[in-house]
């Protein structure tokens, strides 16, 4: 990362001298290199997606001169039906992070802190410093577990990522009714990017809590990370706070092609449900035979798996996997330094990384 002195700085503004930005996953350039660090989906998206996108210039080949529809109808109605919401209750973005964005601006700038979870998504912190919030992170237990009681307490605002991340833990549907319950006065948001790996979605509770806004994404279950989509659902009095926030922003946040691919996925609901059941299945197969070398790893309702080993440090695991062309996630953080954030691969790919492990180890 570039350093610039502080003659450069002066004309930054005094609030983005002091940001701490996220940091995304590596994405490095190297040939024969097994990529299980940034939660990628291992298999391509529907073959009607790639007939979709190229559909948009196939049928009118200079569409790309009139600006996409900025309400983005067409993907707002598939997510409908595949959710069974209304149309009102839908919010599409440039990706959950920008969705998650406006969710901040929209609803916790409040003189209440707002409470999440000490280790989660690592935007929640970022996006808390860009807002200038008061923020309460609620710590995990011992074993890594959300403990609901304990966001029972004054707050401006909840948001938990279900399952969270990067430990892949998930909570019940009967634990996020207590969480709404108890902060009837304040937005919950349930942050759904993992949801569709084994986990409840609270999708089902949107019509009986005015509170609630769960976020999902395309990126991992729907493999259209490349294409940057994101929505919410929740009542509509809150998607509305959302638009307003959007269109003071960007009123055009998603593009022709995205809109096609994200509908074709929506709509080719056998596929999704198929390859969910893979990664599903490739997730025990891994986790058995890690645990077979030594590994601890936690219980996981994501496409990742969060793993350490008693005798070695997730580190130099991390380096040795390195050496042999397999990236993975390692968070030097207090409290989980020892673990390893392991995206699930195709069987070939887990093979790949348990050989790699067995020569390290």
């Amino acid at each position: 990362m570039t350093t610039f002195t502080e003659q450069q700085k002066r004309f930054w503004s005094p609030q983005v001298r002091e940001l701490e930005p996220y940091v995304p996953g590596e994405q490095p350039k190297i040939q024969n290199l097994l990529k299980l660090n940034t939660n990628e989906n291992p298999y391509p998206p529907s073959a009607k997606v790639v007939e979709a996108v190229q559909s948009v210039l196939a049928d009118q080949a200079d569409v790309l001169k009139l600006y996409p529809d900025p309400d983005a109808t067409l993907l707002k109605q598939a997510i409908a039906r595949q959710q069974h919401v209304e149309l009102s209750q839908v919010f599409v973005g440039n990706g959950s992070d920008e969705v998650l964005a406006h969710i901040f601006k929209a609803f916790f700038v409040q003189d209440k802190p707002l409470l999440y979870p000490d280790i989660s998504y690592s935007f929640y912190p970022v996006y808390s410093q860009f807002f200038a919030l008061t923020t309460i992170e609620v710590p995990l237990t011992k074993t890594f577990e959300i403990n609901i009681a304990d966001y029972h307490q004054p707050n401006g605002g909840v948001i938990l990522a279900n399952p969270n991340a990067p430990t892949g833990r998930a909570i019940t549907l009967d634990q996020i009714k207590q969480l709404l319950e108890q902060n009837a006065d304040s937005v919950v948001v349930i942050d759904e990017a993992y949801v569709d790996f084994g986990a409840e979605s609270a999708v089902s509770l949107v019509n009986q809590y005015d509170n609630l806004v769960v976020c999902q994404t395309t990126s991992k279950s729907r493999s259209l990370a490349g294409l940057r989509v994101g929505y919410a659902i929740a009542q509509a009095h809150l998607i509305a706070a959302l638009e307003a926030v959007k269109n003071s922003f960007n009123s055009y946040p998603i593009d022709r092609f995205a809109i096609a691919a994200a509908v074709a996925s929506f709509d080719d609901q056998s596929y999704f449900e198929q390859q969910c059941e893979k990664v599903i299945a490739n997730r025990k197969q891994l986790v058995a035979k890690m645990q077979q070398l030594g590994f601890e790893i936690l219980p996981s309702k994501a496409n990742f798996v969060f793993a350490t080993h008693p005798q070695h440090q997730a580190i130099d695991l991390a380096k040795g996997l390195r050496e042999q062309g397999v990236i993975v996630r390692h968070f030097n953080r207090p409290r989980i330094d020892q673990f390893l954030r392991i995206t699930i691969g195709t069987l070939e790919q887990n093979q790949r990384l348990i050989d790699s492990l067995k020569q390290i180890l």
